[in-house]
């Protein structure tokens, strides 16, 4: 009890604080999104998303250089291709978007993470085939096959599925082994919620919708229960890491996660949060430390890596490139 408790003498000097803080803000495990897009001729900023950029092939040789200078050491890469189709056949095209860019990036030393999905292949914009206006999730889990085989061949690190299809990390991980590509990991998006956050991320990968929605497949906002349920089919079906997405919202759904499984576990701070936090630091409303500050909370939430718009950004005014 207090004067001999004085807990106020650990926090008399920044070194002192570092000294005995329980969580830090560890550069390398952040994972910086990235778009690239066949459709433009050269990079563009997302308007949604100021300071993120839709690359070009040949944008993506001075970025990818960049990220290399700054110290980004993973990124999750997103293809956006200039002709899309019902069935998405671009996401697994030998010389598609992505499998030409993950080369790139993979000379410059950076892990490469490939975001498995459709819907920014497909021409009406849902994530798999369609039978009438539903999704068809058996047969969209066998396209998923084709897609991860395509990735890695290509030089993919880890796969990352974020369809939400059920049976998704099964049908891919049986596609990686047939293949030969055992010693590929799996990512997998295990609870990606219906979240109303994901709005500039659509504008940069022109993905919206053209009917309906994606509620009959991503995860009902209110629940945790069902978090942990498909967290745990996925971990049987041979996921290595798992996600929770979005972040900022969902920091119960992360600390469930993290004290209920071993797995390695990734947050996803989504294209909603990176907006609102940055137009308030750019409007002064809030301090440049909030970033950090928001940073830290998901580690402090139980994620082991956070998949954020915000890791550039950070690494660049670390190194001074700000």
């Amino acid at each position: 009890m207090y004067p001999e408790e004085r807990s106020r003498r650990l926090r008399t000097s920044e070194s002192l604080r570092n000294l005995v803080a329980e969580n830090h803000l560890d550069r390398n495990k952040l994972i910086m999104p990235l778009f690239v897009d066949e459709s433009i001729r050269k990079s563009e900023e997302i308007k949604s998303m100021p300071g993120i950029y839709n690359q070009t092939i040949d944008s993506l040789e001075s970025y990818a250089d960049r990220l290399k200078e700054i110290g980004i050491r993973s990124v999750l890469l997103f293809g956006i291709p200039e002709k899309k189709d019902g069935e998405g056949t671009q996401s697994f095209a030998k010389d598609g978007i992505v499998q030409r860019a993950i080369p790139i990036l993979k000379k410059r030393g950076i892990l490469v993470i490939t975001d498995l999905c459709m819907c920014e292949y497909t021409d009406h914009g849902h994530c798999g085939i369609l039978k009438g206006s539903e999704v068809w999730n058996d047969k969209t889990i066998d396209y998923y096959g084709k897609i991860a085989v395509s990735q890695s061949e290509a030089g993919s690190d880890i796969i990352a599925p974020s369809g939400m299809m059920d049976g998704q990390v099964g049908a891919i991980r049986k596609a990686l082994d047939s293949y030969g590509f055992e010693n590929i990991p799996i990512m997998a998006y295990s609870a990606k919620y219906a979240s109303s956050l994901y709005g500039p991320f659509r504008d940069a990968a022109k993905s919206k919708p053209s009917f309906g929605d994606r509620k009959t497949y991503q995860m009902d906002p209110p629940n945790i229960k069902e978090a942990m349920k498909e967290i745990e089919l996925d971990i049987k079906e041979g996921a290595d890491i798992i996600m929770v997405k979005p972040a900022l919202f969902y920091m119960d759904v992360i600390r469930e996660a993290s004290l209920r499984f071993n797995n390695p576990l990734a947050a996803y701070g989504v294209s909603g949060e990176y907006n609102m936090i940055l137009n308030a630091v750019k409007n002064g409303y809030l301090s440049e430390a909030t970033i950090d500050e928001y940073i830290i909370s998901v580690f402090r939430a139980g994620a082991n890596m956070f998949i954020t718009y915000f890791a550039e950004r950070v690494m660049a005014r670390e190194k001074g490139k700000i």
